[in-house]
Formats: C-alpha cells, sequence, structure tokens
C-alpha cells in the first residue's frame, strides 16, 4: 500500500509539474490502484491464474508483472522516438532557414534563383558527415550540366567536426551546417527540403565518400527527364560492384528479395544511396529514420505509387575516411527493424 501511495504521489507531482501528460498520469494512477487492489485483496491474482492456465498464484502475478513491464517498455520507446523526431525536426528546420535566408534572401528570390534561361534544374543533395579526405574530389567531378538541365549542388554537413564545411566552402558549393550530427536520414530530409524549396525538378543523392561516380548522375535523370519514372534507383548488380562477393554482398541481395516479395516490385539493390527523385513527388513520402533510410525511400514511394526505374550505377569501395555504417550485427538488425517498421505503417 505504501509502494502504491508513493507511486500515485509521484505521478501527480510529475503532472502538476507539467512534465507529464494526462496519459502518463492516468497510467501512472492504474498501476497504483492495482498495486493496492492486490494488496488488500491478494484473491484478485486468481485471475491470472486462470488466464495463464498456472496453479500458482504468485506465478501467475509475476508473469502478469512481465508483460506489463514490456508494455510499458514499447510505449517508453515509442515516447523516445517521437522525442528523436521533434528534435530532428528542429536540426533539420534550423538548416533550411539557414539556407534560405544565405542563399534565397529577397534580393534573391527563388524566383531569380532559378535559370533564366527557363531551363529545369537538378539539384544534387551532398549529406557528408566527417568527410574532408574525399568530398573535394566529389565536388569537383559533379557536372553542371545535364540533358540541358542545370545542374546546382547543396552540401549538408551533419555537424562534422573536421575540415568538411571549410572545405565545401573552399570549392565554392553551397552549404548548410546541422548543429548536431543526426544520421544520413535527417541529412536527406533537410535537402529534400531545399529542392522544394528551390523548386527544382529532380533531386539526387550523391554520397560524399567517393563510392558513386557523379559522371552517372545522368543515368538517373534522364528517365524522370522523359517521364518515364518518379523515383530511379542505381544498382549496382545492374552495373559495378567493387565489393562483389563479400559478406554485405550476400547482405544487401538477401533484404532486396525480402523487400521484393513485401511489395511485388523486383529490387536489385535496396542499400544503394544513389537514387532521383522528382522533385514534386517527395510530399508523399513520410520519413522518418535517421538511419537504414535508404529501404524506408524505397517501400515508401513504391506504396505511394511513384513510378519505379533502376539504373545501372558502379559502386566503389570508400575513397578515403571511415565508414559510418554501425559494426558487426547492428547494421543488417538496423535494416531488417527499418524494412519491417515501414511496411507496417
Amino acid at each position: 500500500m505504501v509502494v502504491a501511495a508513493l507511486f500515485a504521489g509521484y505521478g501527480l507531482l510529475r503532472y502538476r509539474r507539467g512534465g507529464w501528460s494526462r496519459f502518463d498520469l492516468l497510467l501512472a494512477l492504474l498501476i497504483a490502484a492495482g498495486v493496492a487492489l492486490i494488496s488488500l485483496i491478494p484473491q484478485v491474482g486468481e485471475i491470472f491464474v486462470r488466464i495463464f492456465g498456472l496453479e500458482n498464484r504468485a506465478f501467475a502475478l509475476l508473469s502478469f508483472s512481465t508483460l506489463l513491464l514490456f508494455g510499458l517498455f514499447l510505449y517508453l520507446l515509442g515516447r523516445v522516438r517521437e522525442a528523436s523526431r521533434r528534435n530532428g525536426e528542429i536540426v533539420t528546420g534550423l538548416a533550411v532557414n539557414q539556407y534560405v535566408e544565405k542563399y534565397l534572401t529577397p534580393d534573391r528570390s527563388s524566383r531569380e534563383a532559378k535559370p533564366e534561361d527557363g531551363r529545369g534544374e537538378i539539384l544534387i543533395i551532398v549529406p557528408a558527415y566527417d568527410e574532408e579526405g574525399g568530398i573535394r574530389e566529389v565536388l569537383g567531378r559533379v557536372p553542371r550540366e545535364v540533358l540541358g538541365y542545370e545542374v546546382k549542388t547543396v552540401v549538408v554537413d551533419d555537424g562534422s567536426s573536421d575540415a568538411t564545411a571549410n572545405i565545401t566552402r573552399e570549392e565554392g558549393f553551397p552549404i548548410v551546417t546541422h548543429v548536431v550530427n543526426r544520421g544520413q536520414g535527417d541529412a536527406l530530409r533537410t535537402g529534400f527540403a531545399i529542392a522544394r524549396r528551390e523548386r527544382a525538378d529532380i533531386v539526387i543523392n550523391l554520397d560524399a565518400d567517393g563510392q558513386y561516380k557523379p559522371e552517372e548522375i545522368e543515368r538517373l535523370a534522364k528517365p524522370i527527364i522523359e517521364d518515364e519514372a518518379d523515383f530511379v534507383l542505381g544498382s549496382r548488380f545492374m552495373g559495378f560492384y567493387e565489393e562483389a562477393g563479400s559478406v554485405r554482398h550476400v547482405g544487401v541481395v538477401f533484404f532486396s528479395k525480402m523487400i521484393s516479395i513485401l511489395t511485388g516490385t523486383r529490387i536489385s539493390d535496396c542499400t544503394n544511396g544513389f537514387r532521383a527523385i522528382r522533385v514534386s513527388e517527395l510530399h508523399k513520402l513520410d520519413l522518418r529514420e535517421d538511419r537504414f533510410n535508404a529501404t524506408e525511400i524505397i517501400l515508401e514511394a513504391l506504396k505511394n505509387k511513384l513510378r519505379f526505374a533502376q539504373v545501372p550505377v558502379s559502386m566503389m569501395s570508400r575513397a578515403a575516411g571511415e565508414t559510418k555504417k554501425p559494426a558487426k550485427l547492428a547494421y543488417p538488425l538496423g535494416v531488417f527493424r527499418v524494412i519491417i517498421s515501414t511496411w507496417l505503417r
């Protein structure tokens, strides 16, 4: 009874101080009431004996408590993810405002930012986190024009602690910076928001580590320009893969087959980050993940009926720096979680 009273009192105190919602308070009071009821009337435990088909009341209560604890854990996990999404929205919002103020000021409105000759615009988004070793070469190889469309490149510096931002400025490319490292998912969301502000026609993702060839951007843009697709995915297995036969190769094939079965669409390279999307279709994508977001984008695009195409691209070994992917089992488990959670939405 003392424990129940203390728990209820703590819940009321947190609620009055504004730290808890009404749902949190109700949950705390229900748990306190349950503890008090079992303390006063132990025979209530017989209900759980019958539910779980057990003979021991204490063990039945323990089983129920374990299930309750697991439910609370899932609730807490959901709250943590919700808070993380809100933080991500703040970080990306600040970065987009930074871009608008610096590159789309009132005297350089979005209309003036568009090509004066009426050409379309392809916006290349380069997410970068501590990529000082390779970003200069990658930026230098991006074409200025593709199939009559002007190409503009924007670097999203995801809280780098090295010279990534300085090198980008030295090369003369627009850059926005996340105040903290948020992961590639939020970096891409920032880039997509900028693409919409720029009124670009096509947005293309290009990694800063040199694994993809900027010279192959035309392959991604062409199906959209010719109005054959809204979402174009590069595939190393249709093109060239320098690390073919590696453990990662096996994992990508497995997850690609899994997504193909879930969606009914053949996907050959589900973790490829070299992709092009028609900007007018971006608003249809509900993107929430901060990592392992390649599979999320594919599933969202297919679920929302974006016309889909795959083109051959090359995937080389990282040119410089260290991989940002989690080590060992964390990466495949993360990819698996994102595939299932996105598919179940």
